[in-house]
């Protein structure tokens, strides 16, 4: 294992479109939401581990989840904790993650992962970071990590790369330019194109590089952060952050660095990644009974029932009659039917029980 591998978990997110299993207490993160055993998070950092030093594993989440996180991945330490006070999107903490790991290891290579993503061949996509690795540390290059496209999907973000390549690696292509959630009529073309991958918002370079780029494109968040620098990794770190941290600018990396910066490369990969970002994306990742239902948990009859997506606490019975396309979602005193067709919703209805129910059940 190489000691200049780092890696960010991004476990910030509260995953409303995942209610009533995903509250802002309890994140979806936090839930072994295919029921295979490990919890998202565990999940993503056993998979990061075959890779990386666990003890370079930086778990970035809200102040709020520290307690789940510790009780969660019990190998690492609280140093490896980078607790926000604030929500300020992705930008500010990759920068803070960065900077704390360059004042440990000025040479790091490191890789910004999602939490609650789901990857099929772990081997393929061990196999890809250390291509991409090999390439950060050698090249003053931003590197994404780009899924070859399955369908015209409308809900991702797309990236279009260019036939030249890297010349220490002609996988790994120069990026021209990044479309967020294209319509149905250009995603299909982008698709046809052969020449777009989808953003899974996976990232990989140097601390060098990346710290190099804020500088360049975000200098005042960037001086905000490294008046900190010689706090981090000690006893002042974390007053620091909690007085500091709010000041910064809320913006994604990928509007603040990735789409103004020139030293774009992706590296197109397929390794069955499904980003569990809706209920209708974790039924597609299910194993289905021949009426095409999934199931999480419960135990189940359906009669003349098809297509449905259901998921309860544990050892729940659950009888379905005439049912179809929809999603029975129940986790202790909640229960959510909706159509399929409508889990776009489900951020409003989350809404409308806030307010006739109160914060307890969202």
């Amino acid at each position: 294992m190489n000691n200049n591998y780092y890696a960010v978990i991004m476990a910030g997110g509260v995953g409303s479109r995942f209610w009533p299993v995903s509250t802002k207490k309890f994140p979806k993160q936090f839930h072994d939401m295919l029921g295979k055993g490990d919890s998202l998070l565990q999940r993503t950092f056993k998979r990061l581990s075959k890779l990386i030093p666990v003890e370079n594993i930086l778990i970035a989440t809200n102040t709020n989840y520290k307690e789940l996180v510790i009780e969660q991945l019990p190998a690492i330490s609280e140093q490896q904790l980078l607790l926000e006070p604030a929500m300020r999107n992705t930008a500010p903490c990759i920068l803070y993650a960065a900077l704390k790991i360059q004042q440990k290891d000025p040479n790091a290579v490191m890789i910004v992962a999602p939490s609650d993503h789901w990857i099929d061949d772990e081997v393929e996509f061990v196999k890809n970071i250390e291509t991409a690795f090999n390439a950060c540390a050698k090249n003053d290059i931003l590197m994404t990590l780009g899924i070859q496209p399955k369908s015209a999907n409308t809900g991702y973000g797309y990236i279009k790369f260019s036939s030249k390549g890297l010349v220490s690696n002609d996988k790994i292509k120069k990026v021209e330019n990044f479309t967020e959630k294209p319509d149905l009529a250009t995603a299909t073309k982008f698709l046809e194109s052969g020449s777009y991958v989808w953003n899974a918002g996976i990232f990989i370079w140097s601390v060098k590089s990346i710290t190099f780029a804020f500088t360049q494109y975000l200098p005042e968040m960037n001086a905000i952060f490294c008046e900190g620098y010689h706090a981090y990794n000690t006893d002042f770190e974390d007053d620091f952050i909690s007085n500091n941290y709010e000041k910064a600018e809320s913006i994604s990396i990928d509007y603040g660095i990735m789409q103004k910066a020139e030293n774009i490369y992706t590296l197109p990969v397929d390794f069955g990644w499904n980003d569990l970002g809706t209920w209708s994306s974790l039924y597609e990742k299910l194993d289905k009974d021949n009426s095409n239902n999934a199931v999480v948990n419960a135990k189940t009859i359906f009669k003349e029932s098809s297509n449905n997506m259901v998921s309860t606490t544990k050892h729940k019975h659950v009888i379905i009659q005439g049912l179809n396309d929809f999603i029975v979602v129940e986790k202790d005193n909640v229960l959510l039917i909706c159509p399929k067709k409508n889990e776009q919703e489900i951020k409003q209805i989350v809404r409308e029980v806030k307010k006739q129910f109160g914060d307890d059940l969202v």
